[in-house]
This record gives C-alpha cells, sequence and structure tokens, in this order.
C-alpha cells in the first residue's frame, strides 16, 4: 500500500467508508490484501466512535444499491 492511497483511507469518513463497503464490487482495490486490512481496521475504529444510533442513521442515509 502508498502512502497516497493510506492517507485516502485515513481522510474518509465513516460514512464514505460504509457506502464503500456496502456499494463497490468485491475486487475493489480497497478490499484487496494489505489495503484491504488497513481499510477494514481504520473502518472498524471509526465505528467505534460513534454511537450505534448515528451507526444506524449512517446505514439508512446509505442504503443498498443492488
Amino acid at each position: 500500500m502508498n502512502n497516497k492511497t493510506k492517507e485516502s483511507i485515513d481522510n474518509m469518513s465513516y460514512d464514505s467508508m460504509l457506502y464503500l463497503w456496502r456499494n463497490e464490487p468485491i475486487g475493489h482495490p480497497y478490499f484487496q490484501g494489505e489495503t484491504g486490512d488497513y481499510f477494514t481496521s481504520i473502518m472498524k475504529a471509526k465505528r467505534a466512535n460513534i454511537t450505534d444510533s448515528e451507526h444506524t442513521k449512517t446505514s439508512k442515509n446509505i442504503g443498498w444499491e443492488r
């Protein structure tokens, strides 16, 4: 993973991360290998810093695009 990708992930909001998690294809580069592991760990950390009601609101706002 390069510094630009790491910085991009670090600067994403939880909302943006959850949107990608739900709507991008499985093969998206942010979900592969070392980058995927990093994305997942940062997303989990950001999730831990919000309340359940904030997560629910975000989740409902994003919905599913399937």
